[in-house]
């Protein structure tokens, strides 16, 4: 059969023929843009943190009131946490990668006096803080004791200018040198923050993620020189063996609580739940959006063949004549497939078209990277395969029609 036969009878059923056009483009258009918005989230989840995750614990605690000897108990809180049995290494850092909210951000300058900074990274600190974390230098070195300072001095140095007590060198990801510094060697480099403070690159970590704020420069981060407390509002990291963070977990609050009863837990958690909870928006609207794509496919196909079964009712004695004049069964299966393709194909062209409309709109207004081009004509595969199964049931019903049908009048 010819294609000619089939555009008469879909002229001759205009308006529900155009309903399941319309349809199947609207499908198309919101399909293609959920799979690639799912793709997106997904590529933002699997982002590396940069660090030993499955090794981690945080404990972070709230003060009440001024505490004069905060640094003397961070320093015995340390050495009595490397004593638990399976603690590898223990940290007082500022902030972690992914733990939804930024303490301190920094931006960069690569000359005195530059009105705008070449770029804006997140700032990490904190005694032994890299070893703890598993962070991998690339090249150049760790800071050295002496090179360490205290935030409680770092902090009035900024306001007066005190060189004496500000840091002069800094450690960047590697995100960081390939922005600033592509093709070159890093270290070395110096870089301005601030009231122009000059701090020179001695090393270059592996990828290390910010806190928040993954849109622009996921991992575009450094890490100072400075110690800090626990009421600076730092909290205190642990590795230990995955297997043993149950247990190690439990005896480093107790021992903490044993040298100050007056703390307050404010979190206590493996990395994993960092992880688990900065994700959660995430994995939340990819669900919702498969949920979506999924709804949109079942509607969809049980349109074509609820419509394939009505024209099927409806052309019982035209089969028949067909079926008398000569036609086989796999001339009218072939019809209606054909058919559905058709109605399929003006569809997805149509679709395509407002899937890019759709993308330009939340190009504008939810800054989304333009969709590729390879999502449309992998939803139109995915449109015409579902189209010919959804008709199939119908068509082999037609198929199935007798040549006697010609003879009755329904």
């Amino acid at each position: 059969m010819g294609i000619r036969p089939i555009l008469s009878t879909l002229l001759r059923h205009k308006i529900t023929a155009l309903l399941l056009i319309l349809q199947i483009a609207l499908t198309c258009a919101i399909v293609c843009n959920a799979v690639f918005l799912i793709h997106q989230r997904l590529q933002r989840m699997d982002i590396p943190s940069g660090i030993a995750e499955h090794e981690l614990l945080q404990i972070q605690f709230a003060y009440i009131g001024d505490r004069p000897g905060a640094y003397a108990q961070a320093q015995t809180d340390l050495a009595t946490l490397r004593q638990i049995a399976g603690v590898q290494a223990v940290a007082l850092a500022n902030q972690l990668p992914f733990s939804g909210y930024a303490m301190s951000s920094s931006g960069i300058k690569l000359r005195p006096n530059q009105r705008d900074n070449s770029l804006e990274v997140a700032s990490y600190y904190g005694q032994n803080l890299l070893a703890t974390l598993g962070v991998r230098l690339i090249s150049g070195r760790d800071f050295q004791p002496d090179e360490l300072l205290d935030l409680k001095a770092v902090m009035p140095a900024l306001h007066s200018n005190d060189m004496k007590n500000l840091p002069h060198a800094v450690i960047v990801s590697q995100a960081v040198a390939a922005r600033l510094w592509p093709d070159q060697n890093t270290l070395g480099k110096t870089i301005y923050v601030g009231n122009d403070i000059p701090l020179q690159v001695i090393g270059v970590s592996a990828p290390l993620a910010r806190p928040n704020d993954l849109r622009n420069g996921a991992q575009y981060s450094i890490v100072y020189p400075i110690r800090l407390t626990a009421t600076e509002g730092g909290s205190y990291v642990i590795r230990t063996a995955a297997r043993d963070r149950g247990h190690v977990l439990k005896s480093a609050l107790a021992q903490l609580k044993r040298l100050d009863p007056n703390r307050i837990v404010v979190e206590q958690r493996t990395y994993d739940e960092v992880r688990h909870g900065f994700f959660e928006s995430d994995r939340a609207m990819a669900s919702m959006l498969a949920g979506v794509i999924v709804a949109m496919l079942v509607i969809t196909a049980l349109g074509i063949a609820g419509l394939a079964s009505f024209w099927v009712g409806q052309r019982r004695r035209t089969i028949g004549v067909r079926r008398a004049l000569g036609a086989t069964r796999s001339d009218i299966l072939r019809y209606f497939q054909t058919e559905n393709f058709v109605l399929a194909t003006i569809g997805i062209t149509l679709g395509m078209a407002l899937a890019y409309g759709m993308n330009l709109f939340l190009m504008q207004h939810y800054e989304l990277p333009r969709l590729p081009s390879v999502y449309l004509p992998a939803g139109a595969i995915a449109l015409w395969s579902i189209g010919q199964l959804a008709v199939l049931g119908p068509a082999l019903r037609a198929a199935a029609v007798p040549p006697v049908m010609a003879t009755r009048g329904g």
